[in-house]
């Protein structure tokens, strides 16, 4: 979880993709919907928070789309969660939510709610394949689906889930220099957690844990 490599950051756009593409597939993890399965994160503290959650409270299967928008210096495209929602309200997160009956597959998922969040047409993604499944101590487990997005889409939000959207360079966000590592309390246990700030908006918690994943998988060699 602490693996950092300063140079790491300088890695190009084409150089991503194509380790990217090397990396990751489109197969789904049985923890995605089994509780018996308790992804490893590689903080103790967290795992068995995690172990906890998973027996106190139902799994709630989810998706997400790490959309790189693939610019001249390529960014992530991000949003900030309305307000009045009941779970992680005002909150900076990837486009994404639970999985439905409904969706197809985890993909399918990411799509449809990046469409109904802030209307991605999905004609300009090109999905690349899942990142590690990720679990919260909401009792979500959050499968990332890893995008490159081309540019001149135009996005419509909606405002009963989202805020606003806005896109972060790449650059910084691979960067370890701006991976913080904090930590709080679970019920007598230290766990810890990434943030990492920019401008004025503070990406912490899942998000800024799968983007520290993203880093370690395509990065960090």
């Amino acid at each position: 979880m602490l693996k950092t490599d300063a140079d790491a950051a300088d890695i190009g756009s084409v150089e991503f993709f194509k380790r990217a593409k090397a990396r990751l597939n489109f197969d789904v993890p049985e923890g995605l919907t089994d509780a018996s399965i308790i992804p490893v994160t590689g903080d103790a503290g967290n795992d068995r928070m995690i172990q906890i959650v998973a027996q106190e409270r139902p799994i709630r299967p989810a998706a997400v789309l790490i959309g790189i928008v693939e610019h001249e210096q390529p960014t992530v495209l991000l949003t900030q969660r309305s307000a009045h929602l009941n779970d992680h309200a005002g909150q900076i997160s990837f486009p994404g939510g639970k999985i439905d009956p409904t969706d197809a597959s985890p993909l399918d998922a990411a799509l449809r709610e990046a469409e109904e969040e802030i209307g991605l047409d999905r004609s300009f993604v090109e999905p690349i394949g899942y990142l590690d499944l990720y679990a919260t101590g909401f009792g979500f487990r959050i499968l990332p689906t890893l995008a490159r997005v081309k540019p001149g889409f135009n996005l419509k939000i909606n405002e009963n889930e989202v805020e606003s959207a806005f896109e972060v360079p790449l650059a910084f966000l691979m960067d370890p220099a701006n991976h913080q590592l904090h930590s709080k309390e679970f019920r007598g246990m230290e766990r810890s957690y990434y943030a990492m700030p920019f401008a004025e908006r503070y990406i912490w918690g899942a998000t800024a844990g799968i983007l520290r994943v993203l880093y370690e998988r395509i990065v960090l060699t």
